[in-house]
């Protein structure tokens, strides 16, 4: 079964629902990979071994009865361990939730998947509270990169991140406030969907800013990311913020490649002259798209200002009683952020709810005249851990919450963004393009990944 490690998901279910291999057998192989493989990478936080063996013992019941289990059948994934998962503590990164009781049921995204015969093998790290973009978490270890474990895997999705780009599952679960599945897609060279805000319910994963936290899948390749997207799509009252939506096809609609599509570059904000990483990326996948013109997203930074403080407000109310009875118990420099936010006047944050309402109106009238935007994921490769500084724009600012100065505001105005991972040469690190569509056209974004992809213009996977 060795010729398991990095099949893609669609491979691994075909196999199963045909008889080819049972399901015991892929998950048998993945638990042992995991074994072996994690303590390099520290991307899991819980190995489900028995509740994995017993789901593919009814999956393969259901074969031998000449039932087909599903799209996914027998694919293994894991789940940032923010998401509920029945009898485990939701950790969402902290010391603090630890004497938490255990959940009671899975988050409905892990419900859904399994409806479609994925098999949930263990919950995966993350930075603390999901306030942060490097993968480091002083409660549970660092998360390393499976290209180079001295550099950061990226966060806060992180072990979502390392546990697909290093072969321990071919799908993972992530959430995404201001970047955390797309930077970590960029720095462990894989494929990262951050849907449109509301596409999917957000029911049992633990909250960080309801305003733009979104939910989403990572994966090895970009039809396995619309097979599971397509999986968890549909209407939830449970969370408020879910829209009644038609649901999309993506998996159908990747054979079209970009036929039809208007697509361009984001410029002005998105310029890269200081970026050489980023830029050489961008050059690569725009001449694939041949998209020479560029288009600026007027009131960009105004938008990701507007995120910043968003973000600091709503989660520094969600986290005051803590702050106030456990403030030792934190990650200090989440802790600091925090409490920042606690001290913002609430007539900043009124504005900048406006601010990000009128930046996203102003957003959706650019897609008018375009369909597809290119940006960059991440101003860099992946640092090397314990980096501080980062440059941006000629000046050092913090890295911690700069690694999501390109994707924070696609968050603030709600669009869908699909990470495309690149292998930059020079530094021999992947790094990812995000793929833009108006609001609702995931399967636009999915089109123009997939089309990279067979094209030839994505980061290989890393030597083990």
């Amino acid at each position: 079964m060795s010729g398991l490690l990095f099949s893609s998901a669609s491979a691994i279910a075909d196999g199963v629902n045909n008889g080819r291999f049972s399901a015991g057998e892929v998950v048998d192989f993945f638990l042992t990979h995991i074994e072996e493989r994690n303590p390099a990478l520290n991307a899991f936080t819980r190995v489900l071994a028995d509740r994995a063996r017993q789901r593919a013992a009814q999956l393969d019941a259901m074969v031998t009865r000449g039932d087909k289990p599903g799209p996914l059948a027998g694919v293994p994934f894991a789940a940032k361990n923010l998401f509920d998962i029945r009898g485990l503590t939701t950790l969402a990164g902290s010391v603090i939730n630890a004497g938490n009781p255990p959940a009671r049921e899975d988050a409905l995204l892990i419900q859904r998947l399994e409806e479609r015969g994925a098999i949930l093998v263990g919950a995966l790290g993350m930075g603390e509270y999901a306030y942060d973009f490097t993968g480091e978490n002083r409660h549970y270890g660092n998360c390393a990169n499976p290209w180079n474990t001295t550099h950061m895997s990226g966060g806060s999705s992180s072990g979502s991140g390392a546990a697909v780009g290093g072969g321990l599952v071919p799908l993972a679960l992530g959430s995404d406030t201001n970047g955390s599945i797309r930077v970590p897609a960029s720095f462990c060279g894989v494929f990262g969907l951050k849907p449109t805000y509301g596409r999917l319910p957000r029911t049992g994963s633990y909250p960080f800013c309801d305003s733009l936290d979104h939910v989403g899948p990572l994966a090895r390749n970009c039809a396995d990311l619309a097979r599971s997207f397509d999986a968890m799509q549909g209407y939830s009252a449970s969370d408020h913020a879910c829209a009644e939506r038609p649901l999309l096809d993506t998996v159908a609609e990747l054979a079209k490649g970009v036929d039809g599509l208007r697509i361009t570059r984001a410029g002005g904000y998105f310029s890269l002259e200081d970026f050489p990483q980023a830029q050489r990326a961008m050059d690569k996948v725009c001449r694939a798209l041949d998209c020479a013109d560029e288009i600026e997203l007027p009131g960009t930074l105004e938008g990701r200002s507007a995120a910043y403080l968003i973000t600091n407000v709503e989660s520094s109310r969600l986290h005051l009683p803590r702050l106030q009875t456990r403030p030792q118990d934190f990650d200090p420099d989440t802790r600091d952020r925090f409490i920042a936010g606690a001290l913002l006047p609430a007539a900043w944050y009124a504005r900048a709810q406006q601010v990000r309402h009128w930046y996203a109106e102003k957003v959706r009238e650019v897609f008018a005249n375009v369909d597809v935007i290119v940006a960059a994921a991440t101003p860099c490769v992946a640092p090397r851990m314990g980096e501080k500084i980062l440059n941006i724009r000629g000046e050092e600012q913090p890295l911690r919450p700069n690694l999501g100065y390109f994707t924070q505001p696609i968050s603030s105005a709600g669009l869908p963004s699909c990470v495309v991972p690149t292998l930059d040469e020079d530094s021999g690190l992947p790094i990812g393009v995000q793929i833009i569509a108006a609001p609702w056209r995931e399967d636009w974004c999915l089109r123009v990944a997939n089309y990279l992809e067979q094209q030839g213009f994505t980061a290989p996977r890393p030597h083990l």
